[in-house]
């Protein structure tokens, strides 16, 4: 039994990094009963999945396949700014009480069971001058609220998907009807382990179907626009930030005199010290732990200018040119496509049911912006873009007959297959599948499979190697 034990105990530690160890389930138990850590909640603060206004589908089509992509919950800023007088937010964030104590697989030799053992220890930060709190965040790290938030998401998702719809078993008993990634980063690993533990707690889980946390080299990742594998695609967003900066630092200029005093006298502006994304960060971080900001920033107009020019910087250009969504978002769309044409060839066969993927607030931008349907706001704490899987059931449908009489091609036509997408708890109508036949009649929400995999092999680099390099496609 404790070898037993031991094994399921290291399937379920999040692997944080190389160097961060990984913390059992009974410490994320722990964060909810613990009566000091900072439970506020702020409006603002995340976008939570809406389980009660979930639209279901017209009658005739049944669900196959969900892919959810979800930012991290609230975190820290990555920088410090603003911090001291006159603005006094806190250089030092005392906001991460929960998830210090860490359990390290360590090799043993000559212990014979052939398990590793596990080193107990506890993590805390140290300051510059060698003092230091057990509280205290890093910089961007995911901080206690952070950790409630995207546990909620997964308890939200376990009522809509298990409780309300039942199209998930209320226990776990196939692991490959569960798939689960995040990016290389500690706040997103964390998100994930903690929305696991809200869909599927390990008393949900058969022992044989403890479920992975996949994670991919840096040079592999395409959970967001990978700037760091594809020269090209650097190019590009540099480019187009200094673009940006050009037309809109102008329209920054009238805040000079309302914050500048906050920034050491510096003007606002989207290459400025601090930029004004690092300032949008701080502020967005601050008020979503109810960190008192000065009035100015609670002013609609000085965020919403902010906010504009900031998301002009990282995303209204570039992903507007067919070459940065091929390059940022192109091998993620041609993942989901592929995954879900498998789901709809082989139906039972194929056990996967729902993917989760912990991801950042640029990928969730990125990839609403090339399906053209981004709203320009920052995406917030635990936003999420769900696609999800239909197959149609009704042997009438109007659209199935019609597929099958203009495929001659096709030796046994199958059913429709339909891609609904929703964003902040919103149904997405597709521009690429708004022409008659690219929809279900009557619910142009609901994408035609063949219109969405037909602009998801447009945008999916055939040579991504080839097409990363500095002159781009031009060199091929």
């Amino acid at each position: 039994m404790r070898i037993k034990f031991r094994a399921q105990a290291f399937i379920l530690s999040v692997i944080l990094s190389s160097t961060f160890a990984s913390f059992l389930e009974y410490e994320i138990s722990q964060h909810y009963t613990e009566q000091n850590v900072l439970m506020a909640e702020s409006p603002k603060s995340h976008s939570p999945l809406d389980t009660g206004k979930y639209p279901m589908p017209p009658s005739g089509l049944e669900l196959e396949q969900v892919h959810i992509y979800v930012r991290h919950g609230e975190r820290t800023p990555v920088g410090v700014r603003l911090a001291g007088p006159p603005a006094n937010l806190p250089e030092h964030w005392m906001m991460c009480r929960t998830a210090r104590r860490f359990q390290a697989s360590v090799n043993v030799p000559g212990i014979g069971s052939g398990m590793d053992e596990f080193q107990q220890s506890r993590r805390i930060v140290e300051r510059a001058d060698g003092t230091h709190n057990e509280s205290q965040c890093l910089l961007g790290e995911l901080t206690d609220l952070g950790r409630k938030s995207t546990y909620s998401f997964g308890t939200s998702l376990r009522e809509l998907y298990v409780d309300r719809l039942g199209f998930l078993p209320d226990s776990l008993q196939n692991a490959e009807a569960v798939y689960f990634r995040t990016t290389n980063v500690p706040r997103t690993t964390e998100s994930l382990q903690q929305i696991v533990h809200g869909l599927y707690p390990s008393s949900k889980c058969h022992p044989e179907a403890i479920p992975s946390i996949f994670v991919r080299n840096g040079r592999d990742e395409n959970l967001l626009g990978n700037a760091g594998s594809c020269k090209r695609l650097e190019i590009l967003l540099i480019g187009f930030a200094q673009a940006a900066a050009s037309a809109y630092n102008h329209t920054l200029e009238p805040l000079d005199k309302k914050i500048s005093r906050y920034i050491d006298g510096h003007p606002v502006r989207i290459d400025g010290k601090p930029r004004a994304s690092g300032i949008l960060d701080t502020i967005r971080a601050a008020t979503a732990h109810n960190i008192k900001v000065p009035p100015e920033f609670e002013e609609k107009g000085v965020i919403d200018i902010i906010e504009k020019a900031v998301v002009a910087e990282w995303f209204a250009g570039k992903y507007k040119t067919e070459e940065v969504r091929r390059l940022g978002m192109g091998r993620l769309l041609d993942d989901l496509s592929t995954k879900m044409q498998h789901k709809a060839v082989n139906g039972d066969k194929d056990p996967l049911k729902i993917l989760v993927h912990s991801t950042h607030d640029t990928a969730l931008a990125g990839l609403a912006s090339t399906l053209d349907v981004f709203d320009d706001k920052w995406p917030q704490f635990t936003s999420s873009i769900t696609f999800e899987l239909f197959k149609s059931t009704s042997v009438k449908n109007s659209l199935s007959i019609f597929n099958s009489l203009m495929s001659p091609f096709r030796s046994k036509a199958g059913p429709e297959h339909y891609i609904r997408m929703r964003y902040q708890n919103k149904n997405m109508i597709l521009p690429l599948c708004a022409e008659e036949g690219k929809h279900l009649p009557g619910s142009p929400e609901f994408c035609t499979l063949t219109a969405f995999r037909e602009r998801a092999k447009e945008l999916t680099p055939v040579d991504f190697v080839s097409e990363c390099a500095p002159a781009g496609r031009s060199s091929l």
